[in-house]
């Protein structure tokens, strides 16, 4: 893709909301689920966690899991080590921390955990995710002989201003306007 990445937003897969906190994967290691228990609740108040993110929030969590395995065996082992052949090489582990933390930081822009990211995410209240359209009202826009801008709602006197679930109103519009 060429150019800037797209701007993060709330409520873009409107179709896929979650009223609820996704599950965690089972399959995560034991690291990666605290680190899912550590963002997902931020995330999805922040209407920022979709169904359609689970899976990248996953994957995310699992690189975070694998970088701690691997820091935590650096620890105990040294960063160079001697082959058999007498040439020294760097700890297999050290390849493994490095390639997680790379993924780690991919993943974090495209959730938005990155301070840049989080810069070019619009800011939403707590709690406040973005509401599904219920209503779509049509309005008769124009000026009055005195030259007031005029508005008034668009349905016939026959039918309900507010129509049920599932009904259809048809406008007609005069071909003079």
């Amino acid at each position: 893709m060429r150019g800037r990445k797209p701007i993060p937003r709330a409520a873009t897969l409107a179709a896929t909301p979650l009223e609820a906190l996704p599950r965690c994967p089972a399959h995560l290691s034991a690291a990666a689920r605290r680190e899912w228990r550590r963002l997902a609740t931020p995330l999805h108040e922040a209407g920022l966690l979709t169904l359609a993110d689970r899976a990248a929030l996953a994957a995310y969590c699992q690189a975070y899991g694998r970088w701690v395995e691997a820091e935590q065996k650096l620890a105990t082992t040294p960063m160079l080590l001697k082959a058999p052949s007498g040439y020294v090489q760097q700890s297999p582990w050290l390849a493994v921390s490095n390639k997680q933390m790379e993924l780690m930081g991919r993943y974090m822009t495209e959730l938005g955990l990155t301070p840049a990211a989080r810069s070019r995410v619009p800011r939403m209240e707590p709690g406040t995710a973005a509401e599904a359209v219920t209503q779509i009202r049509l309005l008769a826009v124009y000026r009055d002989a005195d030259g007031i801008l005029r508005e008034e709602p668009m349905y016939d006197a026959r039918e309900p201003e507010t129509p049920q679930p599932g009904q259809t109103i048809t406008y007609e519009l005069d071909a003079d306007l």
